[in-house]
């Protein structure tokens, strides 16, 4: 049967995948698992490339030389001469599309290092940039880049030993787009695949097109996965018009009750060309089993009428139901080994659009806000309420009220302050002990990339949580939510004096599992003095800084080929506000009583008059 082909070394282990895995619910792998699950989670038949057809800039002798890399061996490894630029190149055969690229380090690993593709072996392209390489074995996918060339290289920037560079294995995925054919054939092989929210970097629309699917229709493996949402699609560029006369679809066990099949000739309005019986429906709706017991299914659709168009999709309407454990109901999100299209037409030029880039030119201050007046300026700020605006979150004790004992400006600064009171606020949410303060320039100003920062005083105490923030605006879409809208954490506190932590929170990378770091303060500075916290927001990523240091910088790429979906690419708003206690601060502190996250000796801080988190100016500079 048709698989998911290797294009330069593999292992024997991977080659023994073809057999079927026991099945695993579609739910999201913890993020620090998926890149690592890639390789384990693919049952393919794979070749060895000719070792021949591997070469380096130089080896450290005879016996590690280039083609250790590409001999099917993992034992035995490629190691460069001692030098940061060092490169190891693996030719192809012929262009393919690569949909992923495989390093497993030995010891001495690259600690920078980016992976090129060419056509010719001379004029590369970059889509892969590791900055802080840690070794083990690495996979960078490549969706939704176009990569597409003969060759492939790792090129070294810096090792992380004072040895070379050592490879035991290096792997390419990929394979020949289908050309354009007057006889009927799979139009959709190896063509750029699209989609709208899927589960991590090892579930990518990617998959849909690569060839590969189980015996069974039962594994995880080679598959498109979306999030849990009914209103998920994912389709397929066949870079041509085309006569379109069957679409096969392999579906893993998490399968659409109802869907639709549309064409288009511009990837923007859509024709439905076919969609299930009522009879039908009924009948899948009904197929209800444990996730243990439950197998995909092959729908063979032949369209009543041969449809004509450039691209394809499959929009799913009713998702599968699992007993998960009986008699209660689940279900995930929708998941798809494969899909064909079946016709002529087609082109093998189909190819990813350009990610965007950075405009240039210089920045200029669209918003700011020094708080020098007598209140709240509510023309730039809403004030967000618990139980109107917003429902509690993340076991957080306090409540959310628009009050001038929380949100006041005093002194030329914005204050946020806590306070407690036993079972005092009553909200449409519930009654709390606590109230403080959150605002936000949600409907007020909404904006796409650019420097945001502002200068803060925090309180210092186990439990008390300070954020400076971004939000996605289409977080309230319930076809988008959280994390599909993205979340920007440019400055979180949880009471600690010398350190703060930045995030990105996304499909794929989201809660526990999101891209972050840890900054502590130069100088011995302390998170209740004066400091200035910000984050330039570009197409190509994001770098937080903490008084004009840089303390994390996470590309678009690099957050795309490991984790998941890029979501910052639309419009977010900007968030001051002070959590009493709840789960980022229990993580740390462990107190579970008098309030989770928030221990007796921070309430009686609360208690005694309020803590309180100052904020002299907030600014946001764009590019226009």
């Amino acid at each position: 049967m048709p698989s998911r082909t290797t294009l330069a070394a593999t292992t024997a282990a991977l080659i023994a995948l073809a057999a079927p895995m026991a099945f695993a619910a579609p739910v999201p792998k913890p993020a620090a698992a998926q890149a690592a699950a890639w390789d384990t989670d693919r049952a393919a038949a794979a070749y060895t490339a000719n070792p021949g057809a591997v070469t380096a800039s130089g080896s450290e002798n005879a016996a590690s030389g280039p083609g250790a890399a590409a001999d099917g061996n993992g034992t035995t490894r490629w190691s460069s001469d001692f030098t940061d630029n060092a490169w190891i190149r693996v030719d192809l055969g012929s262009v393919v599309r690569v949909s992923a690229v495989t390093l497993d380090w030995e010891a001495a690993y690259g600690k920078k290092y980016v992976l090129e593709v060419s056509r010719n072996g001379t004029d590369w392209t970059t889509f892969y940039t590791e900055d802080d390489g840690t070794g083990g074995s690495v996979t960078a996918h490549t969706y939704p880049q176009e990569v597409t060339g003969r060759y492939v290289r790792m090129r070294g920037i810096q090792r992380a030993t004072p040895w070379g560079y050592s490879l035991y294995s290096f792997k390419v995925y990929g394979g020949e787009p289908a050309p354009a054919s007057t006889t009927r054939t799979n139009l959709a092989l190896n063509h750029p695949a699209y989609g709208d929210f899927y589960q991590h970097a090892g579930n990518s629309p990617a998959f849909v097109t690569d060839g590969g699917w189980p015996a069974g229709l039962k594994a995880d493996q080679s598959r498109w996965s979306s999030d849990w949402n009914a209103n998920r699609w994912v389709g397929v560029d066949l870079g041509a018009t085309s006569r379109i006369e069957t679409v096969d679809l392999y579906w893993e066990a998490a399968y659409a009750v109802d869907y639709r099949v549309q064409v288009s000739d511009d990837n923007r309005t859509w024709r439905t060309v076919y969609q299930p019986s009522a009879s039908e429906v009924a009948a899948r709706r009904a197929d209800v089993k444990s996730p243990g017991d439950a197998v995909g299914r092959h729908d063979t659709v032949q369209l009543p009428t041969p449809a004509t168009g450039r691209y394809v999709r499959m929009l799913g309407v009713e998702r599968r139901s699992f007993y998960n454990p009986a008699p209660a109901t689940a279900q995930f999100g929708y998941s798809l080994y494969e899909f064909q299209v079946w016709g002529t037409g087609g082109s093998a030029n189909a190819a990813y659009p350009a990610l965007p880039k950075n405009p240039g030119g210089a920045y200029t201050t669209t918003f700011f806000d020094d708080f020098t007046g007598s209140g709240l300026d509510r023309n730039k700020w809403r004030v967000v309420r618990t139980g109107t605006e917003m429902n509690p979150v993340n076991g957080e004790s306090q409540a959310y009220v628009d009050s001038a004992d929380n949100i006041r400006t005093e002194n030329g600064a914005l204050v946020l302050q806590s306070k407690y009171c036993k079972g005092c606020t009553r909200t449409p949410a519930g009654t709390f002990d606590f109230t403080s303060g959150r605002i936000d320039t949600n409907t007020k100003f909404d904006f796409t990339y650019g420097k945001v920062s502002a200068r803060m005083k925090l309180p210092v105490g186990d439990g008390f949580w300070p954020a400076f923030w971004m939000l996605g605006s289409d977080v309230d879409d319930p076809n988008v939510s959280w994390p599909g809208s993205g979340e920007t954490d440019i400055m979180e506190n949880i009471g600690y004096g010398d350190w703060t932590s930045s995030a990105l929170h996304g499909p794929g990378y989201s809660a526990d599992g999101n891209i972050g770091k840890q900054q502590t303060y130069a100088d011995g500075g302390r998170a209740d003095q004066w400091h200035t916290y910000g984050v330039e927001w570009a197409p190509e990523g994001m770098t937080f800084t903490v008084d004009d240091r840089v303390v994390q910088t996470t590309s678009r790429s690099k957050l795309e080929s490991t984790r998941g979906k890029w979501v910052f690419d639309h419009n977010q708003y900007v968030i001051l506000n002070l959590a009493l206690g709840g789960a980022y601060p229990a993580g740390w502190n462990k107190a579970t009583s008098p309030y989770w996250g928030l221990p007796q000796s921070s309430v009686d801080r609360v208690a005694q008059g309020g803590v309180r988190a100052e904020i002299d100016w907030v600014r946001v500079e764009q590019k226009k």
